[in-house]
């Protein structure tokens, strides 16, 4: 029997759950990637609807009304104009919250006007007894001209119901909720003979938003002698959003009703606290305290049993597989790769568990609003909050953030400065490192200082990030200074489902992302590390054996001195041997310039560098795990230790000022349309990392 496929758009104002529905219709059965020729995140997922019924939904990102403001709504109009677009829905469901109803019907009667068969969610039920709200929905459903689903997200009542809705679109009326041409009779009487082939609001969005809408040209509009100024027509889209709140407070009036005696305050009561002018701070960085603490606490034992697995693995291919190049490469080159990454998986997974419990609960919001008061002492948008704080995720995503700021050079100095926050690509970085150079111990008898350490690594670029935005203000002289609104929602309880998506999704992306770029890497290292020019590298073993000459020599000893011979004269050596009198001065030897090197691709790249590169001269002892062959590692000339306190905390400093990311050069490149910002931004952060981590070898050493 043939399926049916039904295409489906998830619409709606954020923070109205409409995430939570799309993972209640979906489950796992989504993906998360970009629009077409643009770096907006899009999410798609499948949902079985019945039998031989199938629903693709998109979830298209939040937004307040049509009147596009930002590139993200842009994708939403672009997409429900163009009938001719692969992803067109055949139902739109609109989501909603029971308590912002009135708010969230703007959009939705605006979706009726392009005619398009829409459902109506009306999310949250489960808080509307203790909220004191009751809904007569055959009413609304008869004003609002749709059938609406009651559901709750988080206990997961009403979606069969939405599911049925949804395969039963064909029953649903396209006629709009109102007519709100009537705000202009004679204007839109003309548009309407002018092009009597188009929708009518279709005509309207295409003559107010500056998005592409297919076939349709805007110079033909623009040609007819009815257009109208700018001013004229920002006061025609005043006119039809008042006449659309009009509407829904006549409707609402008969539809919904809260008793206020039944509704309780909790909400303000909170948020006195929460973003109260000093214990606001204390309770944020306390709760700051908690995660980073937390982060090395929780992970240790797993990851130290993915490290000890991933070295039996490199050791049992070794050992077991036919002996040859191949078996060479698997075992030196593709495992240690791999398994430098895959050992970050649970300090990513619990980072991700945070950020996702604090932004699933509305906290988030609030730590937004507690950062506004500091960012407008120095000359920041109170918007690029949400671009700084989205960046201890990744820069990529919080770059694009930076698109709702209005102001050009305010978004600038945003998209320049974000990268100095700390991402979780610098997360295996650092906690590497701080394992092997700050002590595992207690301070104030509360506190790990690996975990204070870390803590203090996230608020160093925290801090640099600003520093670097007041210079750019004085240099850029930013004058106009635009003002931060944000929404902040109710508090809930985290949903479970919710959080585990989103951790599974995040760290999946973060290990396919970095992990085929380290599975390259670690393929090219080890080639240039198992094969040399000219007799150094071919002879290692004649050369080593006539150095010792008649000296008495332990076997094991002898392999470890050959392999380290021989990967100092093969190409990764020389390589690395060329760049490391730039290096030297910071307590680098070749070894760690080749990772600086490679780790450009992306910072955790690193890792896996080193453990190929490790594992490739590691001789006899094959059984060290990567953090075991680091702590030995020693200097030939000197005979100390290369990862000590100075060099140790020269390379976590590195690491919190350079800009070791492409990808995030990229992005800067698109958003700025130059590539100006984008050498700038690696020049002088890497010219800056360089100097502070000399500064800081050269004083400790």
């Amino acid at each position: 029997m043939a399926t049916q496929t039904i295409k489906i758009s998830l619409i709606g104002n954020p923070n109205t759950g409409k995430t939570s529905v799309f993972n209640q219709l979906t489950g796992l059965n989504q993906q998360v990637g970009n629009y077409p020729g643009i770096t907006v995140e899009r999410k798609q997922g499948s949902a079985k609807l019945g039998t031989g019924i199938k629903g693709t939904i998109i979830d298209l990102p939040g937004t307040y009304s049509l009147n596009a403001s930002s590139m993200d709504e842009n994708v939403v109009i672009e997409l429900l104009l163009n009938r001719n677009d692969k992803d067109f829905p055949d139902v739109a469901v609109v989501v909603t919250d029971v308590e912002n109803l009135k708010r969230n019907l703007l959009l939705f009667t605006q979706i009726k006007d392009l005619e398009i068969p829409a459902i109506l969610v009306i999310n949250m039920a489960d808080r509307m007894e203790r909220k004191g709200i009751s809904l007569d929905i055959p009413y609304l459903e008869e004003q609002l001209k749709t059938k609406i689903a009651l559901v709750s997200s988080r206990k997961g009542t009403g979606i069969d119901d939405l599911k049925e809705l949804i395969v039963n679109y064909k029953d649903l009326t396209t006629e709009p909720c109102l007519n709100a041409s009537s705000i202009d009779p004679d204007y839109f009487g003309k548009l309407r003979k002018a092009f009597p082939n188009q929708l009518l609001y279709k005509l309207w969005l295409v003559i107010t938003q500056d998005v592409n809408f297919g076939q349709l040209e805007r110079n033909e509009i623009e040609k007819s002698s009815f257009t109208k100024s700018k001013t004229e027509l920002k006061r025609l889209q005043q006119k039809e959003t008042i006449k659309r709140y009009q509407f829904i407070n006549d409707v609402l009036k008969f539809g919904l009703v809260v008793d206020a005696t039944i509704a309780k305050d909790l909400r303000a009561r909170l948020d006195r606290v929460l973003t109260h002018k000093v214990f606001g701070y204390v309770i944020f960085f306390s709760i700051l305290m908690l995660i980073f603490q937390s982060i090395f606490a929780w992970s240790s034992v797993p990851m130290d049993l993915i490290d000890e697995g991933f070295t039996w693995l490199s050791s049992y291919a070794s050992k077991n597989l036919p002996a040859g190049k191949l078996t060479e490469l698997i075992a030196e080159g593709i495992i240690p790769g791999i398994g430098g990454v895959v050992i970050f998986i649970p300090q990513i997974a619990f980072l991700f568990l945070f950020i996702s419990i604090l932004e699933e609960s509305g906290y988030m919001s609030r730590v937004v609003f507690l950062m506004d008061r500091i960012m407008k002492r120095f000359g920041l948008s109170g918007k690029s909050v949400v671009p700084l704080i989205s960046g201890t995720a990744c820069a990529i995503p919080a770059i694009m953030a930076a698109r709702n700021i209005e102001n050009w050079r305010e978004r600038l100095i945003t998209i320049l400065v974000t990268p100095f926050t700390t991402c979780s690509a610098r997360l295996p970085v650092y906690a590497i490192l701080i394992a092997l150079v700050i002590p595992n111990r207690m301070v104030f008898g509360f506190f790990n200082l690996q975990g204070l350490t870390l803590m203090l690594l996230y608020m160093l670029g925290f801090a640099s990030a600003i520093v670097s935005a007041i210079i750019l203000n004085k240099v850029l002289k930013t004058r106009y200074k635009s003002f931060f609104v944000a929404e902040m929602p109710n508090y809930k309880l985290p949903l479970a489902k919710n959080v585990a998506l989103t951790v599974i999704e995040k760290t999946k992306a973060f290990v396919y992302g970095a992990g085929k770029i380290i599975l390259a890497l670690s393929i090219i290292i080890w080639f240039l590390g198992s094969h040399g020019p000219g007799d150094e590298f071919e002879n290692a073993e004649q050369i080593i054996t006539t150095q010792i000459g008649t000296t008495k020599i332990d076997p094991d000893k002898l392999d470890d001195k050959i392999a380290a011979y021989q990967l100092e004269h093969s190409y990764i050596g020389i390589m690395g041997k060329s760049i490391e009198p730039a290096i030297k001065p910071l307590g680098y030897d070749w070894k760690i310039g080749i990772a600086i090197v490679s780790s450009f691709a992306a910072r955790e790249v690193f890792v896996g560098t080193l453990a190929t590169i490790y594992n490739i001269g590691s001789g006899s002892d094959d059984e060290a795990t990567i953090k075991e062959r680091m702590k030995a590692e020693t200097d030939p000339e000197t005979g100390k230790k290369v990862f000590n306190f100075a060099s140790g905390l020269s390379l976590l400093l590195f690491y919190a000022f350079a800009m070791q990311c492409m990808s995030t050069l990229a992005v800067t490149k698109k958003e700025t349309n130059s590539w100006k910002w984008p050498m700038i931004q690696l020049f002088g952060m890497s010219t800056f990392a360089y100097i502070v981590s000399l500064i800081a070898y050269q004083l400790l050493k």
